[in-house]
């Protein structure tokens, strides 16, 4: 079992930036690809980026390209997001979520995560 904990989220102005950390216990999180997701109200839970093991690969949703970067410290069991330039529309529930599959290609579907955190609010303001 893997437990985890975002943190990080809060209020920020449109073309600010935020830095949401997740925070694994249990296990370690070198075994694991992660990903973040955010869902916004009334809207499906959508893809936003993913990391392999090792954090070299790396891949984006096209709306957050450029703008969010994905980085993990395996040392401390956590995974970033670094959200620099958000606009309004990014305001979400961000998740952090695990996935046990080995990276050979973007991990961007839901079902491939095992585990995931409760989520922590976003809020761009203009």
């Amino acid at each position: 079992q893997v437990q985890l904990v975002e943190s990080g989220g809060g209020l920020v102005q449109a073309g600010g930036s935020l830095r949401l950390s997740c925070t694994a216990s249990g296990r370690t999180l070198s075994t694991f690809a992660m990903g973040w997701f955010r869902q916004a109200p009334g809207k499906e839970r959508e893809f936003v980026a993913t990391t392999g093991r090792s954090g070299v690969d790396t891949y984006y949703a096209d709306s957050v390209k450029g703008r969010f970067t994905i980085s993990r410290d395996n040392r401390k069991n956590t995974v970033y997001l670094q959200m620099n330039s958000p606009k309004p529309e990014d305001t979400a529930v961000y998740y952090c979520a695990a996935s046990p599959t080995r990276w050979a290609g973007p991990i961007k579907l839901k079902e491939s995560y095992e585990y995931w955190g409760q989520g922590t609010q976003v809020t761009v303001s203009t």
